[in-house]
């Protein structure tokens, strides 16, 4: 099946429930989920025969009758529930995965990965990266003997210098953030496999819509779901996949059992509403993400020779320094290359005039994050602060799917 078509029924499991042992207990598959909370859906042991699958919000589920675990039923909801089974299946079929793990945020999904790899590991990122992916080894893990070295992902050179004798895995972060980088996925594969070294890619940016990282041989892949995937700006979210061809190497069947027991025992696990809504905005994920492409490129193309901006940041335009990588991995379900809805621009001056600028919009809201129906713009250095590696002129941009004229004419009042 398509994307459109996978977005909408994968995980999407109707309500057969019979044999409910508990008012108000609902089921995702053909078992009754046995909830003990009043605060699922259906009704007696009639099933309601509704179409979406149920929020399910029961912390705990009954033992069958002699105190034995039901086969097929969840236990306790840190552990696994209903909402979340579904959210993941859907994920994993959308990324091409085996397996899905879903956390809390896309912070707590990175974190397990890291997680995984044990003490005294090293860790290769981009230089060019979200911010607080490095934090968290520099903060977090700097007990634990993780270390990292930050290098340009583009120079392949540079990531086989960058290699250590405990060097365990190597980061992807493409499109990067916030100045769009495009890295060659397979290049870094190559280099990586040739050294036993794990190659995870934050995805959050492409989606599965526009670049599919297990084709190109990575062994996880990281997103952020509060972004494209939920493109509501109303859930936190984050999630792993795992590669869809076992039997893994050593290493990695290792660090994905880990990322497994991060999750379950760590208990950094989304709520059963979250996984209910992220599965509801995923309906529409294959019918936004387009827009937001279509949007991007024309707005990119606008500001590309406006007087007031130094450099767009995209790699739909054929002057970007990326375009040519970009166009091999980065395109629709019908091949067709599309660049997603990602830009930053290079404001003529510093700071102040970058600041200035962005106060002067009224579509586009000054505020973090990405990936939702509206568009975003965000000075990037004055969030992360003196240890930034952003540059002070930078604007990062969040297209939205409003209409583009009008975003267009946002930027042009703007100027004046």
């Amino acid at each position: 099946m398509k994307i459109e078509t996978l977005a909408i029924h994968a995980g999407n499991h109707s309500d057969p429930t019979k044999g409910a042992v508990s008012t108000g207990a609902a089921s995702t598959g053909a078992v009754s989920t046995g909830a003990v909370s009043t605060g699922a859906v259906s009704t007696g042991a009639v099933s309601t025969g509704a179409v979406v699958s149920p929020l399910i919000l029961s912390t705990t589920f009954e033992r069958a009758a002699d105190g034995n675990i039901v086969e097929g039923r969840d236990i306790y909801t840190r552990a696994s529930n209903p909402n979340r089974r579904a959210l993941e299946e859907k994920l994993a079929i959308l990324e091409g995965g085996s397996e899905a793990i879903a956390f809390a945020s896309g912070q707590a999904a990175t974190m397990s990965i890291f997680h995984s790899l044990g003490g005294n590991s090293h860790v290769i990122l981009p230089n060019d990266i979200y911010y607080n992916t490095k934090v968290i080894i520099d903060n977090l893990y700097a007990n634990f003997g993780l270390t990292c070295t930050a290098i340009d992902m583009t120079d392949l050179g540079a990531i086989k210098r960058a290699i250590k004798k405990n060097t365990k895995l190597i980061w992807i972060e493409t499109p990067s953030n916030p100045s769009l980088k495009i890295t060659d996925i397979q290049a870094v594969v190559k280099i990586a496999k040739a050294k036993n070294i794990l190659v995870a890619c934050d995805n959050t940016w492409a989606t599965p819509f526009f670049t599919r990282p297990f084709e190109h041989g990575v062994d996880l892949i990281m997103h952020s779901t509060t972004k494209y995937f939920g493109g509501h700006s109303d859930i936190l979210g984050g999630v792993v996949i795992l590669p869809p061809a076992p039997p893994l190497g050593v290493r990695a069947t290792v660090a994905t059992g880990a990322i497994r027991t991060f999750q379950t025992v760590g208990g950094a696990v989304p709520s059963p509403f979250d996984c209910w809504l992220l599965s509801r905005s995923l309906s529409t994920f294959a019918i936004r993400m387009p827009v937001h492409a279509q949007n991007a490129m024309k707005l990119a193309t606008f500001l590309e020779v406006q007087p007031q901006i130094e450099k767009v940041n995209y790699p739909g335009l054929k002057s970007n320094e990326y375009h040519k990588v970009a166009k091999k991995q980065m395109n629709n379900a019908d091949g067709v290359p599309c660049f997603g809805g990602m830009m930053s621009i290079l404001v003529k001056g510093g700071q102040k005039e970058a600041m200035e600028l962005a106060s002067k919009l009224r579509l586009f809201k000054h505020a973090t994050s990405l990936g939702g129906v509206e568009s975003l713009i965000e000075h990037r250095f004055s969030v992360e602060g003196i240890h930034s590696s952003s540059p002070e002129n930078l604007l990062r941009i969040s297209v939205g799917i409003e209409n583009i004229e009008d975003l267009i004419a946002d930027f042009e009042k703007a100027f004046q």
